[in-house]
């Protein structure tokens, strides 16, 4: 199936048809435990926390998608972000770029801190900064591109290259560029994380994680980590997961058109400092982007020039719902500042450009000319 082209592996990929019914979707197997034969003698699924076929038909599809050997589902993108972080031992050292998940932050300093992980983060973007970084006990570098929510761009292969010479894993949270348009093991990267919650279900009526990998070992040590912890997503979340998976391509291709029209239009409007999106030539990270990524994404970020107006602006919002998340069929309006990365200090988001005048777009799938009148009513305010 990788030889396929990607719509054609989102439809088939660990899909076949049923081989007791002849069922096309694949079914929901919504059981705890499966009968034996025998004691020990199983058609190769005992326990639903430790396998189950609906959710290993969607670790496949995963893998496949990126162009991996193997695929994890997990119950949440924290959950997935864990049994990677879970990887390293006590001591040893992990690099991040600055600019992550509120939740991820949490995850690296407030769990993980406190039993001997050492993190630094990296506020530079240049390859050079990560390789000044890098010491012998750094096990992990950690990178988001494009980053949440200030949409920066890291150039994922000389990153790598520079940590392989370390020793030193790799992993890319993909999530906000999906399979689609980014597929960070082909550029050298170790390990892939996704919140499946957001672009791959493309409905926001689930939360779940993913980790994707081609290394036996470290997929042997987080399969035992899935099961041992029993973070697993449900039948029935890996079917709908499964089920949008299947328009991703589709959708992506709309979600971009849309984030290009908007980014455009944000960044004429008077009200408007500022415009981050890796679409726009003056985004700092636009070539790169052109070169290891096959579109933008839809995701616009923007900074309002009077930070007194943006109470104004969320209130007079129609058809952008003011929500955290991402990625769904319905266009969402965040305030990353007191909303997905509120649980960074504040002078640690300061310093990031996570201000209270910066705004976070989702492009849903609405017809951009609404939404952008939708905007415009609100910058009015």
């Amino acid at each position: 199936m990788q030889h396929k082209k990607f719509a054609t592996r989102a439809i088939h990929a660990g899909q076949e048809a049923d081989p007791s019914t002849g069922a096309t979707i694949i079914p929901i197997y919504a059981t705890s435990t499966f009968t034996q034969e025998a004691p020990g003698k199983h058609k190769g699924y005992e326990y639903s926390r430790t396998g189950n076929p609906t959710r290993s038909a969607l670790e496949e599809c995963l893998a496949s998608l990126e162009g991996a050997r193997y695929g994890l589902a997990f119950a949440s993108g924290s959950a997935a972000t864990d049994a990677v972080v879970n990887l390293l031992e006590p001591g040893e050292h992990l690099v991040s770029c600055s600019e992550v998940y509120g939740g991820t932050f949490r995850l690296f300093s407030s769990v993980y801190g406190r039993r001997g992980l050492r993190v630094t983060y990296v506020d530079d973007s240049r390859p050079e900064a990560f390789a000044m970084a890098l010491t012998p006990k750094t096990r992990l570098v950690w990178l988001e591109s494009p980053t949440n929510p200030l949409l920066n761009i890291f150039d994922i292969q000389a990153i790598a290259t520079l940590a392989r010479n370390n020793g030193t894993l790799v992993v890319v949270d993909n999530t906000f560029a999906t399979p689609y348009l980014q597929n960070p093991l082909a550029l050298g990267a170790d390990l892939v994380v996704h919140s499946t919650t957001k672009y791959l279900n493309g409905h926001s009526d689930l939360i779940g994680g993913a980790v994707v990998t081609s290394d036996q070992a470290l997929h042997k040590e987080m399969a035992f980590y899935q099961n041992a912890a029993g973070a697993v997503p449900s039948p029935f979340d890996s079917w709908l997961i499964l089920r949008g998976i299947k328009t991703l391509k589709i959708r992506m291709e709309a979600h971009q058109r849309g984030a290009d029209q908007i980014a455009s239009f944000l960044q004429n409007h008077a009200s408007v400092e500022k415009v981050y999106y890796p679409g726009l030539k003056q985004h700092p990270g636009h070539e790169l982007a052109l070169k290891q990524m096959k579109g933008q994404g839809g995701m616009v970020s923007f900074t309002l020039k009077n930070s007194a107006n943006v109470d104004s602006f969320f209130r007079k919002l129609n058809l952008f719902a003011v929500a955290e998340s991402l990625g769904g069929v319905e266009s969402l309006a965040c305030h990353p500042c007191t909303m997905t990365h509120a649980t960074i200090p504040e002078e640690k988001r300061k310093a990031l450009g996570i201000t209270p005048q910066l705004i976070r777009l989702s492009v849903g799938l609405e017809d951009p000319a609404d939404l952008i009148e939708d905007l415009q009513e609100a910058l009015k305010a």
